[in-house]
């Protein structure tokens, strides 16, 4: 899975928060309107943003109409996931690696992970 830049992070950002396909002009005002936008982005820029995006398999753009309208492609919670087995891909050691991560978990992520893997083990 290809790693995100700052940018194309925050146009994934607007795209999960949003229920619609949005257009670069929306996603533009959208990105304005974040609190860690720290200037107004042109359209072409969001443009060339989503074009990279979508080469990556983050979004898909409707081209039957225009202006064309783009959605995400996998949810925050899919991305995060995928990027978590990409980094134990990596790992030389992944029961070591997975160890340290429970090891470090909260007592409710731990509640979390034990409820999760109860339901898992029942299917």
């Amino acid at each position: 899975m290809a790693s995100l830049g700052e940018l194309e992070r925050s146009v994934m950002e607007v795209l999960w928060t949003s229920d619609v396909a949005l257009t670069a002009n929306e996603m533009r005002d959208a990105l304005a309107l974040r609190d860690d936008a720290a200037r107004m982005v042109a359209t072409t820029t969001v443009l060339t943003v989503l074009s990279r995006l979508e080469r990556k398999g983050f979004v898909s753009r409707s081209r039957d109409m225009r202006p064309h309208r783009y959605r995400a492609l996998l949810s925050r919670e899919e991305h995060t996931a995928e990027l978590m087995h990409e980094v134990l891909d990596r790992s030389a050691d992944r029961d070591a690696a997975l160890a340290r991560f429970v090891g470090t978990a909260s007592a409710g992520e731990a509640a979390t992970l034990r409820r999760l893997l109860d339901e898992l083990a029942r299917h």
